[in-house]
């Protein structure tokens, strides 16, 4: 599977964030993207669910938002073809999943194949799903963390982009550890996003590449 091309305008990528609810990494990508030299430009933010905090947020900055709300839609297949058709319409180049809170159909994502990234909240192929945080503590984990990868029809199973990790600390518990991770996310995800964007790095069939201006550990950006 290789990476869809990308058509940006004025020499920045055309994104559109998806949320389901506050959207704080969301709020990170908006905040990166306001550097002048960000290669990325966030042109929409869109939710299945109406209500949702971070429309409000990113309103107030300017940004386009769409409310889509799946409840109103008879199938998911209905659902992922609306959702396109505001995509196309926005001309978006890339996707950015941030606490999206839905399944996308194989053919959804296969449109989108190389252009939809998403953050999870461990260290993938570790602990995938949701409760990430109490998968880590059960298993005794002593480094637990969050990845950015490339959306792909199984879940969180697509190749790895950036990494970011913490230490599991003694005495923690899913809440403790879940701020630690989400600050790492907030730092993660828009260096992952300015690797894409501006074309550094780059899926090419099952894996990510990158170019030689990507510092030494290939596959991730790893903080402590």
């Amino acid at each position: 599977m290789a990476a869809a091309q990308t058509s940006s305008v004025g020499g920045k990528t055309r994104v559109a964030i998806l949320i389901s609810g506050r959207g704080s990494n969301m709020a990170s990508l908006i905040a990166a993207a306001e550097a002048p030299d960000y290669p990325a430009e966030i042109l929409l933010v869109a939710s299945n669910r109406p209500e949702a905090p971070g429309l409000t947020y990113a309103a107030e900055r300017g940004i386009p938002t769409r409310a889509l709300d799946h409840r109103a839609y008879s199938s998911r297949e209905a659902f992922d073809a609306a959702l396109n058709a505001e995509l196309e319409a926005a001309g978006i180049d890339l996707v950015c999943l941030a606490g999206f809170m839905r399944i996308f159909t194989a053919g959804f994502v296969e449109t989108w194949a190389g252009r939809m990234i998403n953050i999870h909240p461990s260290l993938l192929p570790l602990f995938k799903g949701v409760h990430t945080h109490e998968q880590a503590l059960a298993a005794g984990v002593r480094l637990h963390g969050c990845t950015v990868h490339y959306v792909v029809p199984e879940l969180d199973a697509g190749p790895i982009i950036a990494q970011g990790a913490v230490p599991v600390r003694p005495g923690d518990d899913s809440d403790a550890l879940a701020a630690r991770i989400l600050v790492q996310e907030h730092r993660l995800y828009p260096q992952a996003l300015a690797l894409v964007a501006g074309g550094k790095a780059r899926l090419d069939g099952a894996r990510v590449v990158f170019s030689e201006e990507v510092p030494e550990v290939e596959g991730a950006l790893l903080s402590l």
